[in-house]
């Protein structure tokens, strides 16, 4: 699965984006309140009833993110390890575990928002919130964030495909990293050249038309709902 906009018609599709900006900051701030296990076990209910609203499948959202999975676990593993006898100490990895755990729960919750807002609405949303120049800079990048992603996941995903195809799948790891890497940032620097090309041919506004946003009947018990996860972090 890509981390792009589809079109749909679920319920979170439906949303005004600065009201799912909203859940997604109470969602947050409840995990960083809540590091227990019964905390984070009703924060992965809420996520649950997230993707469901949000028509977003929970083995395809993991799976887009299987090239960061790793280090989640591996910092659990990390920390339990030590030099000298016992040699692994579980307890040391309990509150690792926890946090990457709390991560893995922000980056579906996040998915969920990235495949129901379309980039547009999520930059209107953005120069809404912050007024003026500042609110264009931050609308604008996170815009050519949500629109780089993709291509630099399909970039990857090229490059790899070609190196099986040239059997560079049978070099040794740190070659195979090497030749990812530096052909990875050769694409990355392609297309920032060609980025800025095109923006100077447009004439990149200060006061672009975006579209139009307002709060729906549908909006406002989502908004209480995130304001009371968010002042759960109190208790």
């Amino acid at each position: 699965m890509t981390l792009a906009y589809v079109t749909g018609d679920s319920f979170a599709h439906r949303l005004d984006p600065r009201t799912k900006l909203a859940a997604q900051a109470g969602f947050a701030i409840a995990a960083v309140g809540h590091t227990t296990p019964v905390g984070l076990l009703a924060l992965s209910a809420v996520t649950l009833v997230v993707l469901r609203l949000a028509a977003t499948p929970v083995v395809a959202s993991l799976r887009s993110y299987r090239a960061f999975l790793p280090f989640l676990v591996a910092a659990p593993v990390v920390e339990a390890l030590t030099l000298g006898p016992p040699w692994i100490v579980a307890r040391d990895a309990v509150d690792p575990t926890l946090a990457s755990y709390r991560v893995l729960l922000l980056l579906l919750v996040s998915t969920a928002y990235i495949r129901t807002t379309p980039v547009r609405e999520s930059r209107a949303a953005i120069q809404h919130l912050l007024p003026g120049r500042i609110g264009v800079l931050l609308g604008a990048g996170v815009g050519l964030v949500l629109r780089f992603l993709p291509l630099m996941r399909r970039d990857l995903t090229t490059i790899r495909s070609a190196m099986a195809a040239r059997l560079g799948d049978r070099k040794p790891l740190r070659e195979r990293i090497r030749l990812v890497g530096v052909t990875g940032l050769r694409r990355v620097f392609l297309r920032s050249d060609r980025l800025a090309l095109a923006l100077r041919a447009r004439c990149f506004s200060w006061n672009p038309t975006l579209p139009p946003l307002s709060l729906s009947r549908r909006d406002y018990p989502v908004l209480v709902a995130s304001l009371l996860l968010a002042s759960t972090a109190l208790f």
